[in-house]
């Protein structure tokens, strides 16, 4: 039986009588006084009292209040005991959760509590409503102005060990090994007894963290051997196939080694470092983290802002630079695949950017054309650099219609042509490029009877950006995106979202959202201070 005590419901008393005037004021001041007034009534109580029953059952504690326990754990970062004391002493929590009556079952929730609704809320996706609810509220209050947005990327941790190649090996033999005999003991018993003695024993793990380097190479042949071996021989048990850990077994044997098959029976080699997927298992405690060669192991998670564009520090400190779209993705995942998914997320909360600044790796000349059929300017530098001492497309100057319009000599084409795959070929007089000085440099090309230019749109589309990031007016507005690594570190300096708690995506978007949905209230209250008259 689920407990609302709707936080809008007028008073007769004022409940904070005991606090005096000037640690009143403080309260009101802090973030508290703005998640009392205007968060907590957002919160999406309805969406998670659907999970239990109106009339029937013990009753579950105040659902505003375990929501908003939820929100405060990630936005200070606290262990699940450090929760509990907050939400048993400190003030500032009653207060910005309105708890006004001092019974153990308003200000205290057991562990146990604290993990299911949780888990709830986590399975249900109720983060992602929760920062929704929040950051539109914000951007009413703050009159937030969507137009101008940055994006960008930082990599963030669940709570896993490093591993090395051997470890992952024996680290997936030791968790199947636990598992086995624990759920099915009579095929736990036909095991070797050699592998059960390498992987189970009290020192075995640690002895594979001590390999000698020298040695790395002829233990993590044997490691691959004894992993082969047991997929070899429950592959025909449905028992034990079906459980995960044997299942992270395949996934090691197929992603790290090569099966030779011979005549009399299959031979396992391992495959080159260069070879490993970049998605990879980790760490069999996380097998949703994966591996990037820029970042390294665990997730990343996409983030993207408002911003002003001023210098007037009495204007940016009124101005709320307001998170708009949070989303985590795996290490492996590229940045240019997450910049429509960002738009198209903040345009269903009516927060869509007319121009988006991000860096290189966002800005492909799809997702510049695909931002602006959305309506988007995307500012971003393109890929790679042109050869120095050489005449680009960016050169030549063009008409609307993608025809060259003259070279960087005056000189006009003779013939202009396009074929229906949208590749253009524009014919230059024969004696007059040969004549010319920079016919080396130039992308020309001799023919028979011209010097022929042939290039596709999406070519003087990149050539025309190339030009144009070598101007003043790109490089005064590209200079705001350097502001989200300002952000980045306040995420993690103000939450530890680079380093959780949590293992598995589905628990690690759920923290790093509602860590999200904070940076935002904090940012709120921040402005809130500075418009509020002294």
């Amino acid at each position: 039986m689920f407990y609302i005590n709707n936080p809008k419901q007028l008073t007769l008393f004022d409940f904070w009588h005991f606090l005096g005037p000037k640690r009143r004021k403080m309260l009101e001041l802090s973030w508290a006084g703005l998640f009392k007034k205007e968060i907590l009534c957002e919160l999406p109580v309805a969406k998670l009292s659907s999970f239990f029953s109106r009339y029937f059952g013990r009753p579950t504690k105040e659902l505003y209040t375990v929501l908003g326990v939820i929100l405060l754990q990630q936005a200070h970062d606290l262990t699940d005991e450090e929760t509990v004391y907050q939400l048993a002493f400190n003030v500032q929590w009653h207060y910005a959760l309105n708890i006004t009556n001092e019974s153990d079952s308003a200000k205290y929730i057991s562990l146990k509590t604290l993990w299911n609704i949780r888990q709830t809320a986590t399975d249900k996706a109720l983060d992602n409503i929760i920062f929704d609810k929040i950051a539109k509220k914000l951007a009413v209050i703050f009159n937030v102005n969507p137009d101008k947005q940055r994006l960008d990327s930082v990599q963030i941790k669940s709570n896993m060990a490093r591993l090395g190649r051997i470890r992952i090996f024996a680290t997936t033999i030791n968790k199947f090994l636990v598992n086995l005999k624990r759920s099915k003991k009579e095929h736990f018993e036909s095991v070797d007894s050699k592998i059960v003695e390498k992987y189970l024993s009290e020192k075995a793990m640690g002895c594979f963290s001590m390999v000698k380097p020298t040695e790395s190479n002829k233990t993590l042949y044997s490691v691959g051997k004894d992993l082969f071996e047991l997929v070899q021989q429950f592959k025909g048990c449905s028992k034990v196939v079906s459980m995960s850990s044997y299942k992270l077994l395949e996934r090691v044997l197929k992603e790290h080694c090569n099966i030779t098959a011979s005549d009399s029976n299959e031979t396992v080699e391992i495959k080159k470092p260069k070879d490993i997927p970049s998605d990879s298992l980790q760490n069999p405690s996380d097998p949703d983290a994966t591996y990037s060669g820029h970042k390294g192991q665990g997730y990343q998670v996409q983030v993207m802002e408002t911003y002003t564009d001023t210098e007037d520090k009495n204007v940016k400190a009124k101005t709320l630079n307001l998170i708009t779209h949070v989303e985590v993705e795996k290490a492996c995942q590229s940045d240019a695949q997450a910049l429509i998914p960002a738009i198209e997320s903040a345009e269903k909360r009516k927060l869509c950017p007319k121009e988006l600044e991000a860096d290189s790796l966002y800005g492909s000349d799809e997702n510049c054309e695909a931002a602006k059929a959305k309506g988007v300017e995307l500012v971003s530098p393109t890929m790679g650099t042109p050869g120095e001492g050489t005449i680009s497309l960016g050169d030549f100057e063009f008409l609307d219609n993608g025809h060259v319009a003259h070279c960087p000599k005056e000189h006009a084409p003779l013939a202009l042509k396009k074929s229906k795959k949208s590749r253009y070929s524009q014919s230059f007089c024969l004696e007059t490029c040969a004549e010319c000085p920079l016919v080396e440099d130039c992308p020309v090309k001799q023919g028979k009877k011209f010097y022929y230019l042939r290039y596709y749109s999406k070519e003087v589309r990149i050539a025309k950006r190339r030009a144009y990031e070598q101007t003043d007016e790109f490089k005064e507005r590209y200079r705001w995106r350097a502001g989200g690594e300002a952000t980045m570190s306040e995420f993690d300096r103000r939450t530890g979202v680079k380093h959780l708690r949590y293992r598995r995506i589905k628990k690690v978007r759920f923290a790093t959202v509602l860590k999200a949905a904070a940076i935002n209230i904090f940012r709120a209250n921040v402005v809130r201070m500075a418009i509020i008259p002294a």
